[in-house]
């Protein structure tokens, strides 16, 4: 099933995330993520919302994730930048992606086996 989300819906949970990930670099000294929040909350009723991949374990079985590789190496991948969200219809137990996140990924170094283990069970 194919879901139609208007252009300007998708333009302006991309501004959401955007506005979000610099108030929380700089600080929100004028009280704007309340109003973020709300905005937000007014779009999931139409079961729309932004999901935010940061830090996450990255492997290429991932379909919610357009991918750039940074530095050496193709395995242990996590991501370090989110261009883009991942925009999706449904609630928290089931969605549909509707945008894929564009992200920048970058191999962890260090991390042992059971590292890795736990990082991916805490993806699922």
């Amino acid at each position: 099933m194919q879901i139609s989300v208007p252009r300007f819906l998708l333009q302006t949970l991309n501004h959401l995330y955007d506005m979000e990930r610099k108030l929380a670099l700089h600080g929100d000294a004028a009280g704007v993520l309340r109003n973020i929040e709300r905005i937000k909350d007014s779009i999931s009723e139409e079961k729309l919302f932004f999901e935010d991949p940061m830090g996450q374990m990255f492997n290429e079985t991932r379909v919610d994730l357009e991918a750039s590789i940074a530095g050496e190496g193709a395995e242990n991948l996590y991501v370090t930048e989110v261009i883009k969200p991942i925009i999706r219809f449904g609630d928290l137990h089931y969605s549909k992606v509707i945008q894929r996140g564009i992200v920048v990924v970058r191999a962890r170094a260090g991390l042992d086996q059971k590292e890795q283990d736990q990082q991916a069970g805490e993806q699922q």
